[in-house]
């Protein structure tokens, strides 16, 4: 049989990875791993207000090098059987573009300019753009949230752009379409980034731009000149159809192929989210919750449309036909923040040792300091009178995303350490998680088994076993360490025709599972109890302090 490999690259918030596969056996035969360099120094971003960007020579850099040294630790002779390479990224990311495609950032009046670069998934600047898009949409003729949970996000596609045209004139003068980091790389590799002409992932359009069907493509003009004139005619720059990812974008340029050494042949898929490629990596299947676990979660779930399709679930990231598993409704949720919080509360820890004790001594605590935490915690009795930690340090995604919410602690007294305020934090996200599950299952949707996928999978057994302990059910997690990088390699096999079909290239490619984290009956029964606190102690700070805090402001 002849030998084929496959190329995944997965643009993660901090870094990009490149795995090399070996498309008939499933083997990983090369991985590298680079740092994107202007975000790593914190440029352009500003947390204070919430704004986190990238700039695209970050994405442009950091691919380059991580496929190379990928491709660097395999036999000379793979690099000419490469015969897919797909991308998933994070998202939504938009980024304005000019009329050729190119983003502005990579302009040299742009060069600068956060506005005219990638708007990461993170940033919450545009979170009154998302109000509004809500109050039209309820009151419209077509409610057109009505496949996305009934709640438009400002992390989302239109939010941002709308509030970047708003704050810069420069943008609105030289901005011609808009373009997801999914889309923009991937038609990047091929040479073809003319944004009337690239296509379109359908998980990216469904998920987050209000694309369906049952609008034949995007919300109408008449929607969103009335949202505000400044999107007038803007529509018809961006894209009425939508591709699964298992089609290939395009075949790579004769640039990038030269660029990475490999043949001028290889076929490019349509590009994806992370999670969503990362759930196909990780076997996901009918009712199997695939939670992909790092600085937030995205938690994804596919099943039968004529199962299904009929129902509207509320508040949730939106239900997508072939958004994930070709062929199947794809349905996303997640959590605005999970390991995002326990670096906050290390760097809360660490950064007074950094301004007393200098860099070292920081950097030292700083590796130990989440392993001796959670193993001080884990030590720890759950009992009906812990701290309570609510989760929405960065605002709520799911369920029904309000990213202007706090987080909070309740319950703190003279004997809460650090081990048990660390406890409390693990136990909050843990509560997030299950205000997930609750909201599919009352929604109509049952949930069979949970498969975990990520950064935080992998390293922390405590995090795994409080989670499993406060859903009270088994958590698999997938043997990969590089789970969406894998998945997006199933579909770069599969947009390259290596094999017919998604369901035949997982079969053939996957890792399999390393653990299995089984709930304890006893802890799980207290968390119960516990989690209804959660969700009295979530709706006080909802409606009750947040609201009084507001009057007093205004």
């Amino acid at each position: 049989m002849k030998e084929n490999y496959v190329i995944g690259i997965d643009f993660g918030t901090d870094s990009v990875r490149a795995l090399v596969v070996n498309a008939n056996t499933g083997e990983q035969v090369g991985t590298a791993v680079q740092e994107y360099q202007r975000w790593k120094r914190g440029k352009y971003c500003d947390a204070g207000v919430s704004q986190f960007r990238q700039h695209p020579l970050d994405y442009l850099e950091g691919l380059e090098s991580a496929v190379k040294r990928a491709l660097d630790q395999v036999p000379a002779n793979v690099r000419m059987l490469v015969r897919g390479i797909s991308v998933d990224t994070t998202g939504s990311t938009p980024v304005a573009v000019d009329r050729n495609g190119t983003p502005l950032a990579l302009l040299p009046e742009f060069a600068e300019n956060p506005n005219g670069m990638f708007i990461l998934w993170k940033d919450h600047t545009a979170n009154a753009e998302a109000e509004e898009i809500n109050r039209l949409a309820h009151q419209y003729d077509i409610d057109f949230t009505k496949y996305v949970g009934g709640i438009y996000s400002s992390e989302w596609f239109w939010a941002k752009i709308l509030r970047t045209l708003r704050v810069d004139e420069s943008v609105r003068e030289k901005a011609f379409s808009w373009v997801e980091h999914c889309d923009w790389i991937s038609a990047e590799l091929t040479g073809v980034t003319d944004p009337l002409l690239l296509k379109r992932s359908r998980c990216a359009a469904g998920h987050k731009a209000l694309w369906h069907q049952d609008f034949d493509g995007l919300p109408s003009n008449t929607f969103f000149k009335e949202l505000d004139p400044l999107l007038d005619g803007l529509r018809d720059r961006l894209f009425a159809d939508t591709e699964t990812s298992d089609q290939p974008m395009g075949t790579i340029s004769k640039e990038w192929a030269a660029k990475l050494g490999i043949p001028e042949d290889v076929v490019i898929g349509v590009g994806a989210f992370d999670a969503h490629m990362g759930a196909v990596g990780a076997l996901i299947e009918p009712y199997s919750l695939c939670k992909v676990i790092g600085t937030s979660t995205c938690d994804m779930l596919v099943a039968p449309n004529e199962e299904v399709g009929h129902l509207l679930i509320k508040g949730i990231c939106g239900q997508v036909d072939g958004s994930i598993v070709p062929g199947m409704l794809g349905m996303e949720a997640g959590q605005s923040a999970f390991g995002d919080i326990y670096a906050w509360f290390s760097k809360l820890i660490v950064e007074p040792v950094r301004t007393l004790l200098g860099e070292e001594e920081a950097s030292k605590l700083a590796q130990k300091l989440i392993p001796h935490l959670a193993e001080q915690a884990a030590k720890l009795p759950v009992t009906t009178s812990d701290i309570i930690a609510i989760d929405w340090l960065n605002g709520r995604r799911t369920p029904d995303a309000k990213h202007t919410l706090k987080g909070g602690l309740l319950g703190l007294n003279l004997a809460s350490d650090s081990a048990r305020i660390f406890k409390a934090l693990v136990e909050a996200t843990a509560y997030g998680s299950k205000a997930i599950v609750e909201r599919f299952r009352n929604e109509g949707v049952p949930i069979h088994q949970v498969i975990a996928i990520g950064g935080v999978a992998k390293k922390s057994a405590f995090v795994m076993q409080t989670l499993a302990d406060v859903l009270n059910m088994p958590i698999k997690v997938a043997a990969s360490e590089q789970a969406c990088a894998l998945g997006a390699a199933m579909f770069a096999a599969v947009a390259a025709g290596v094999y017919p079909t998604l369901q035949e290239a997982q079969e053939a490619m996957n890792s399999g599972f390393d653990a299995v984290y089984q709930p304890r009956e006893a802890q799980s029964a207290v968390y119960q109890g516990l989690y209804q606190k959660y969700l009295e102690a979530g709706a006080f700070i909802e409606n009750e302090f947040l609201q009084k805090a507001y009057l007093q402001l205004t």
